[in-house]
């Protein structure tokens, strides 16, 4: 039976879309993460429950030295059949961090946990990817700033790599938190349609799309703010205030299921250059900010993330040259 690996399918939406893929399609799983501790509870609720095969991979995206070794053991259960072939890789962990911190790469944390870590991560094994595989990375309407989600929490910035790298050094002045975090998910759309364009020119039918769960209580996506605001995000009164104002709503659970949909589902076996979003209990395709679009700047991202990823020419993906 074919894996799906998924990044953060221990918790919130991940863990949704891992008891969906289970359910309904029978998939057996990869769980990354990074603590195996905390995974384990969730791999014996889906083996026990469902009767899948459920491994787990210690995975910290903001590590790029945790991303190869990570991709390393990946190769290593699949070349021993202790994982089947890989049907689907989603790019779904990510974090708002609220204060500037840097990774252990010197890399400003949002970016490297939002983008570099799921980039390095799928130059490393989209050559294990099943022949129809699927690629989806879970992206946020806050990288559109025409947009209410992206009002929120402040418009994503120009998606320089090596600036948003480097984010506060030199004497510049940090970006605030809600503009790295949008600017990131630009990150991963741009990344979406880029491995899109890259696939479909080497002749390949891996699909790769991008995904919007809406705004969603119950995720991790609040931890780093006060107490208050998580207790206010999940009562009915946020929500109707978030509705009015336009924000794009999404579930736990419906979002989970959805995400689960774009992995298995036939019916999105040509998604692949799309963005599509949990929208008030409807799974829609809608087009992503005009900035998203720009080919110049997603290649340029691709290119320095290549750079800071430090990726070896031998590590290069024949299908993303």
């Amino acid at each position: 039976m074919p894996t799906v690996l998924i990044t953060g399918g221990h918790g919130g939406i991940g863990l949704e879309c891992s008891r969906h893929l289970a359910a309904h399609y029978g998939a057996n799983l990869l769980l990354a993460g990074r603590s195996l501790e905390r995974m384990e509870p969730a791999a014996r609720e889906l083996a026990t429950t469902h009767g899948v095969r459920v491994n787990t991979l210690e995975l910290d995206t903001s590590s790029l030295a945790s991303v190869r070794a990570a991709a390393a053991r990946c190769h290593a259960l699949l070349d021993d059949g202790t994982v089947d072939s890989l049907q689907a890789i989603l790019c779904n962990a990510g974090a708002r961090i609220q204060d500037l911190n840097y990774s252990v790469d010197g890399y400003e944390e949002t970016f490297a946990t939002n983008h570099l870590g799921h980039f390095l991560l799928l130059e490393l094994l989209i050559d294990r990817l099943a022949a129809n595989g699927r690629v989806v990375f879970t992206a946020s309407g806050t990288h559109d700033p025409d947009t209410a989600d992206g009002r929120l929490v402040g418009p994503a910035v120009e998606p320089d790599a090596l600036m948003l790298a480097n984010d506060g050094r030199d004497g510049r002045k940090p970006t605030p938190a809600g503009k790295r975090y949008a600017t990131s998910k630009l990150c991963n759309v741009l990344t979406a349609y880029e491995l899109h364009r890259r696939l479909k020119r080497s002749g390949s039918a891996i699909a790769s799309i991008a995904f919007d769960p809406g705004s969603t209580a119950g995720t991790g996506f609040l931890r780093a703010m006060p107490a208050p605001v998580r207790w206010l995000s999940r009562t009915a009164f946020f929500n109707r205030f978030q509705k009015r104002l336009g924000i794009t709503m999404g579930s736990l659970e419906f979002s989970g299921a959805s995400l689960a949909r774009l992995a298995a589902d036939p019916v999105f076996a040509d998604a692949s250059g799309k963005y599509l979003q949990s929208n008030d209990g409807r799974l829609i395709e809608t087009p992503s900010s005009v900035m998203s679009y720009d080919e110049e700047r997603a290649l340029k991202l691709w290119n320095d993330s290549r750079q800071l990823t430090h990726l070896r020419s031998d590590e290069e993906s024949p299908l993303l040259r």
